[in-house]
C-alpha cells in the first residue's frame, strides 16, 4: 500500500486495473462453515492509515493534537499509524538498532512519534493499531538488505528486485528462520512497547509469484519434494508450497502476538482474494477460515463504482463479514490525483449498504489535498458518520477455524531417520520448526525427540513413561504439557507429549528399530484406545476438527491425505462399522474406542484359518509389513512363523464392510505378511493391516459414534 511521495503509483494503477478482472480462484480441500451475522455498529471500522506522507503532521504534538480531535469530532475510531517502511521502523527500536538499522524518525521535540500517536488517540477514543506497511519488502540499497544479502530472495534468472507501488524492492525471504524472526520480533516489540491496540498487515505480507528461487528455498522445496522447484513460477504445486509457508508463518505470528496481548486485534489489508492468491501468495481468505485474523479491511482502489460495488460483493467478502469486522480500503485522493466528495460519499454509501467498514488512504488526503474547501470536505465525512461508534478491543477472543474440515498432505518422509514407507504429518511442538512425524493410527500420543520442541511454555511433570511399539521399541521420556500445531491448525490447549530420550528393543524382538541409530523422526498416534498418557492429540483440535478424520492412501503415486473434521459430505460411501467402548480414564478427554475391529474373517491358503471370523484387526498406518498373530501354532497349519510366501495367499473381511486380498510378497509396505505365534496372546486371531491396506482403502475414524469406516478406492 506504500506510496512515497506518491509519483510511481500512477504507473501501476493501470496494470492493476486490468488484473482486476481476474478469474476466481477457487481455495480446495477445505469445507468452509459460515455462520449468518452482519456487522453490528460496535464493530464498524471508520479509519484511517497514517503514512509517510503524514509525516510532517505527526511529528509535531500541536499538529497531531488538532488532527487526531478532528478524527473524533467526525466520528472516527480508528487510525492506523505506519511503523515499518523503507526498511526502517518509525520507532525507536531495540531489533533494528541490534541490526545497525538507524532510527530517523524522531518527533520535532525529540518524541516518540508512535507512542504520542497511541497515547493521543486513546484520549479521543479513537483505536491505534500500528501499521507493518512494508512487510517483507525492502530497498535493495536499504541497511537490512545489504547486511544480510542472505535474508534476500530472487526471481529465477537472478534478478533480486521487482517493481511495486512503492518504486523498486527487494524482497526478503518469508521462508528462512532468521527472516521469520526479525519479523516477528518487530512485531512483538510493538505490540508490547506500546501496549498497542493491534497490528496490521497488508498486501506485503506476501511474496511476488516470480520470487523463490534463492538457494535457501530451493534446497528446502527439494528436501521437502524430491524434487527442485518448477521453472514456471505459476505452477500449482509451486505456488501452493509457498503460499503455505507464508500461512504457517503467520500462524505462528499471530500466537506470538496474542501470547503478549490475547486481544490484541491481528488485522489484514489485502488486495482482493484473486490477486493477491495468483500474483502475491497471499492466502488470506485460508488466514481468515483458520481463525488467525480479527479484521480486514480489502483495498478496493477503483474510480468507477460499477467496478468498485463489484469487489463489495465478492464471495471471499460475503464469507468474511459474517466472520469478522470487515472493511473496505477507499483511495481519498493522492497529492496529484485529488478524489472528489462526491466519489467517496458513493464509495463510502455503497459499502455502508453493504454491512461494510471503511478505512481511507491516506490522512493529509481527506481534505488537505482536494478539489473541495477544507470545511466542505469536512462536512462531507460528518454526512457519513453522523453518531459516534466506539471500537472496543476487549470483545476480540481467539477465534476457532470455520472449517468444518481440512485436508492435509501426507508426505511420504520424514524429517529426520530412513523408513521404507509411512505416512508423515507436519507438526510443531512448543513453537517449533514443523516436523515431518509418522503419523500411526495404531498407536496413540504425540511423542518426540527433545530437538523438536521450540522456545513456547512447556510444563514438567517430572514423570517417565514408555511406550512399546510393535516392532519392539521401546520409547522412554518425560511426560510434558505444551502447545503443539498440527498443519496450521494450532491445539485448543496444552496437550501431553512424551520427549523421548532413550529407545531400546525389547529382548524378544532384538532387531527394533532402535538397534539401526537411525534417527528418531518422532510419533503422532491418533489412535483412540490410550491406555495411558500421552492422549490422541487430535482430542484438542478447535470446533469440528476434534470430531474425527480420514486417511487416504497413495497408491500408483497419487497423493496421501489426513481429513480432519467429519462432515456429512465427507462421510459419503463409507461403510461402517461399531468398536467396543471402553471405561474412561482420568486425564484423557473424550470417549475411548477398542480400535481392534470385531467379527473380522481371515483366510491364509496353506494354513488352518478359512474364514476364521472371530478375528480383531488393527488398521495400522504405522507398521510397514502387514502381519497375523495367532495364539495357537495349530491355526497356522503347516505353515512356519515369519514370511509369508506367495502361495499363501491372505484374504481379510468384515462382510458388507470390506474385503482386502494380498498376494505376499517381498516389498515392505505393499505386500510383506508375516505371521507370528504367540501362546500369550489374549486373542485367538489378530490382524494388522499394515499400511498397504490404505492404497485401497480410505479409512475413516468416528470418536464420537465409536466406528470406522471403509471406502474402497477403486
Amino acid at each position: 500500500m506504500q506510496l512515497p511521495f506518491i509519483y510511481p503509483i500512477k504507473r501501476l494503477l493501470p496494470v492493476l486495473f486490468a488484473i482486476a478482472f481476474a478469474t476466481v480462484l477457487l481455495l480446495e480441500n477445505l469445507t468452509p462453515v459460515t455462520a449468518q451475522l452482519s456487522q453490528s455498529p460496535a464493530q464498524e471500522i471508520r479509519g484511517v492509515w497514517l503514512t509517510n506522507n503524514d509525516f510532517d503532521i505527526v511529528r509535531h504534538r500541536a499538529k497531531l493534537q488538532d488532527a487526531i480531535e478532528q478524527l473524533r469530532r467526525l466520528n472516527f475510531n480508528t487510525v492506523y499509524p505506519l511503523v515499518w517502511n523503507d526498511g526502517y521502523t518509525l520507532y525507536p527500536s531495540a531489533v533494528a538498532q541490534r541490526m545497525g538499522i538507524p532510527f530517523l524518525f524522531k518527533g520535532a521535540e525529540g518524541q516518540d512519534v508512535i507512542a504520542d500517536i497511541i497515547a493521543q488517540a486513546r484520549r479521543q477514543g479513537l483505536l491505534a493499531i500500528p501499521w507493518f506497511e512494508f512487510g517483507f519488502m525492502a530497498p535493495l540499497t536499504s541497511e537490512l538488505a545489504s547486511e544480510h544479502p542472505n535474508w534476500l530472495t530472487q526471481k529465477r534468472d537472478g534478478t533480486k528486485t521487482s517493481i511495486s507501488a512503492a518504486g523498486e524492492v527487494a524482497w526478503l525471504n518469508p521462508f528462512h528462520p532468521e527472516v521469520q524472526k526479525f519479523i516477528t520480533d518487530l512485531v512483538v516489540e510493538v505490540v508490547t512497547k506500546y501496549n498497542a491496540d493491534g497490528i496490521q498487515f497488508d498486501d506485503h505480507m506476501s511474496l511476488p509469484v516470480d520470487f523463490g528461487y534463492d538457494k535457501y528455498t530451493i534446497d528446502l522445496y527439494t528436501k521437502e519434494t524430491g524434487n527442485p522447484p518448477p521453472p514456471n513460477p505459476q505452477a500449482q504445486a509451486w505456488m501452493q508450497w509457498r503460499a503455505d509457508k507464508i500461512t504457517a508463518f503467520m500462524i505462528k505470528l499471530n500466537q506470538a502476538v496474542k501470547a503478549r496481548k490475547p486481544n490484541a486485534i491481528f488485522s489484514v489489508s489485502p488486495n482482493y482474494y484473486d490477486f493477491a492468491y495468483k500474483f502475491q501468495l497471499q492466502d488470506w481468505l485460508n488466514w481468515v477460515r483458520l481463525g488467525i485474523v480479527d479484521e480486514l479491511v480489502m483495498q478496493v482502489y477503483r474510480d468507477d463504482l460499477q467496478t468498485f460495488n463489484s469487489k463489495l460483493t465478492r464471495p471471499e467478502i460475503i464469507e468474511t463479514q459474517q466472520l469478522i469486522p470487515t472493511g473496505i480500503g477507499i483511495m481519498s485522493g493522492l497529492r496529484n490525483r485529488p478524489v472528489s466528495m462526491q466519489q467517496i460519499q458513493s464509495q463510502v454509501r455503497a459499502a455502508q449498504g453493504r454491512g461494510l467498514g471503511v478505512v481511507f488512504f491516506y490522512y493529509e488526503s481527506l481534505w488537505d489535498y482536494a478539489p473541495e474547501p477544507v470545511a466542505q470536505r469536512q462536512n462531507g465525512f460528518l454526512a457519513l458518520f453522523p453518531n459516534q461508534v466506539l471500537r472496543d478491543i476487549s470483545q476480540i477472543t481467539t477465534r476457532k477455524p470455520s472449517y468444518n474440515s481440512l485436508s492435509l498432505p501426507l508426505y511420504t518422509k520424514g524429517s529426520v531417520g530412513q523408513r521404507t514407507r509411512g505416512y508423515f504429518l507436519e507438526v510443531a511442538v512448543a513453537g517449533g520448526q514443523p516436523r515431518r512425524i509418522l503419523m500411526d493410527t495404531g498407536s496413540a500420543g504425540l511423542r518426540v525427540p527433545k530437538e523438536f520442541l521450540g522456545n513456547f511454555p512447556i510444563r514438567r511433570t517430572g514423570k517417565v513413561v514408555k511406550e512399546v511399539l510393535n516392532d519392539g521399541t521401546i520409547l522412554q521420556g518425560e511426560l510434558v504439557y505444551t502447545n503443539a500445531r498440527i498443519g496450521p491448525i494450532p491445539t485448543e490447549e496444552p496437550i501431553p507429549v512424551q520427549v523421548v530420550t532413550s529407545r531400546q528393543c525389547i529382548a524378544q524382538k532384538p532387531n527394533c528399530s532402535a538397534k539401526s541409530g537411525t534417527p528418531f523422526s518422532g510419533i503422532i498416534g491418533v489412535n483412540y484406545f490410550e491406555k495411558s498418557l500421552p492422549h490422541n492429540p487430535l482430542r484438542k483440535l478447535p470446533g469440528n476438527f476434534s470430531n474425527g478424520f480420514i486417511v487416504t492412501g497413495n497408491s500408483n503415486g497419487g497423493n496421501s491425505s489426513l481429513i480432519l473434521g467429519l462432515t456429512a459430505e465427507n462421510r459419503e460411501g463409507f461403510k461402517m462399522t461399531s468398536l467396543s467402548k471402553q471405561p474412561a480414564i482420568s486425564g484423557i478427554p473424550g470417549s475411548r474406542w477398542d480400535s481392534r475391529l470385531n467379527g473380522v474373517c481371515i483366510t491364509i491358503t496353506g494354513s488352518s484359518m478359512n474364514n476364521t471370523c472371530n478375528s480383531k484387526m488393527l488398521t495400522d498406518t504405522g507398521t510397514n509389513s502387514g502381519f497375523t498373530e495367532i495364539k495357537s501354532a495349530s491355526l497356522a497349519g503347516k505353515l512356519k512363523p515369519g514370511k509369508l510366501r506367495p502361495e499363501n495367499k491372505v484374504q481379510v473381511t468384515i462382510p458388507g464392510i470390506f474385503d482386502y486380498s494380498v498376494v505376499p510378497g517381498n516389498r515392505d509396505g505393499f505386500d510383506l505378511w508375516n505371521i507370528n505365534v504367540s501362546p500369550g496372546a489374549q486373542h485367538p486371531v489378530v490382524v494388522n493391516s499394515g499400511i498397504g491396506f490404505f492404497d485401497k482403502y480410505d479409512v475413516l475414524f468416528d470418536p464420537i459414534n465409536g466406528q470406522q469406516g471403509f471406502r474402497d478406492r477403486n
